[in-house]
């Protein structure tokens, strides 16, 4: 049985933060994204092809914080941070602090599959972008004055801000998590990062077995929050080994890092999750996050808050 789950950020999210219009155009988004990784498995494509196409369609709608829509760092650029997991053959892709890449995801999962590396960062990332000819577009295209409005706010504050803080209701990491028909799981995350980071701060986005993990063996996973305490957590990998070394399910394990050890140490945010047996799960100890999951016989949902 084919499944797919994806998210658009975590964080203090209630019903009087959005407009009723604003709810129905971010469901209307995530939807499409769960629609465009559906129809990968539903035709028998590979969980790698399904979690790109999702975060791919997350990447290029501005409301969220990824690819289109990131956020500004402190310098007023396009900071962004991106990576891919196959649970098969256990490779990973992931790249850190580019600019102008229209879907970092896609050259994440070059980096995983077209060179011997896992994570490549800045420059050097760009100019492997640049040699395999990936899609780039100029500064207008990540352009909104929402982001460029929330630039000012944080700077005015002296603050560095997750973007889906109550503050700022835009959303923040998109991610995607699958298992396909031949029984092989991914994962994706891609984000923006925080608005007003300074000195190349990189979250747990890129970091494998932080923000990142799958393994067919146990679980894909792909996290949102704030990044410093998902890696100082290893969540993602986290769930995996409570998952394979102590015998817990996927509930079991998620409820635990999320619920318990990730809040212990003052970590606010979620995840998305499917095990190979298609079972998903969609944790988060903030009030609310942006997701969506669909399986082979038409099960799913779409939800924001908490």
């Amino acid at each position: 049985m084919f499944t797919i789950a994806i998210h658009g950020g975590s964080g203090t999210i209630t019903r009087s933060d959005i407009t009723p219009e604003q709810e129905k155009t971010y469901r209307q988004a995530l939807e499409q994204a769960l629609v465009t990784g559906h129809a990968v498995l539903a035709n028998g494509g590979p969980a790698l092809d399904a979690v790109e196409q999702a975060v791919r369609s997350l990447e290029e709608n501005e409301l969220f914080n990824a690819g289109k829509g990131s956020v500004f760092s402190a310098a007023g650029k396009h900071e962004m941070d991106a990576s891919i997991m196959c649970g098969h053959t256990l490779k990973a892709g992931a790249v850190a602090g580019i600019s102008n890449i229209r879907n970092p995801v896609s050259l994440a999962r070059l980096v995983m599959e077209q060179s011997e590396n896992v994570l490549l960062m800045g420059r050097g990332a760009e100019e492997f972008a640049q040699l395999h000819n990936i899609p780039v577009e100029p500064d207008d295209y990540f352009y909104t004055d929402f982001r460029y409005h929330q630039l000012k706010e944080a700077q005015q504050a002296n603050k560095v801000w997750l973007d889906h803080s109550r503050t700022n209701t835009g959303k923040g990491t998109v991610g995607a998590v699958a298992l396909d028909q031949a029984g092989n799981l991914a994962a994706a995350t891609s984000t923006g990062g925080l608005t007003n980071k300074m000195y190349g701060r990189v979250g747990d986005t890129p970091i494998i077995g932080a923000g990142t993990y799958a393994n067919n063996q146990t679980c894909a996973v792909s996290c949102t929050g704030y990044g410093e305490f998902f890696i100082r957590a290893v969540v993602a990998y986290d769930i995996s080994c409570l998952m394979s070394y102590k015998g817990l399910s996927l509930k079991e394990a998620c409820d635990y890092v999320v619920r318990d050890k990730l809040k212990s140490i003052g970590g606010e945010g979620g995840l998305i999750a499917v095990d190979r047996a298609g079972n998903v799960e969609l944790p988060f100890n903030s009030e609310g996050m942006y997701r969506a999951w669909r399986n082979q016989p038409g099960a799913g949902d779409v939800a924001i808050f908490g």
